[in-house]
């Protein structure tokens, strides 16, 4: 199964090492399924995962996130960007979720905000789900 993350799932595994986003990173990691990200949404990943407000609720320092970032880097699969559909969304950040998940071909989309995707991951036959559904729903 090959997934994308959007932003606010990869920062709930930063902040909560025990939750079901640090999980799927670990489903990831055994190779029980892909994580894919385009460039322009792992530097994203990056920015946000960077501010101060999630370092210190994750209690890291700037090196510690490095290596968490670099972990998340060596788990990606590259997804090149050769389609754009904008505009599908309102926010304009989400677009880049979108555009990874449609040009990995994922099988599905993991975010808190299903409301913002629902419409455009029907247009494009992609599942969106929260990542605690999702990893219930995994055999």
């Amino acid at each position: 199964m090959k997934i994308v993350m959007d932003t606010d799932t990869i920062v709930a595994a930063l902040r909560s090492p025990g939750g079901a986003s640090s999980e799927l990173l670990r489903k990831a990691r055994r190779g029980e399924l892909t994580l894919a990200a385009s460039v322009s949404l792992f530097m994203e990943y990056e920015t946000v995962c960077s501010r101060p407000e999630h370092l210190l609720a994750a209690g890291l320092e700037a090196r510690q996130l490095g290596l968490f970032l670099d972990g998340l880097a060596y788990l990606v699969e590259p997804v090149e960007v050769h389609f754009l559909w904008r505009p599908q969304l309102r926010d304009p950040a989400d677009e880049l979720v979108l555009e990874a998940a449609v040009n990995a071909s994922a099988q599905a989309l993991l975010t808190f905000n299903l409301k913002h995707f629902a419409v455009a991951a029907e247009r494009f036959h992609l599942q969106v789900a929260q990542p605690g559904t999702y990893l219930r729903s995994l055999p």
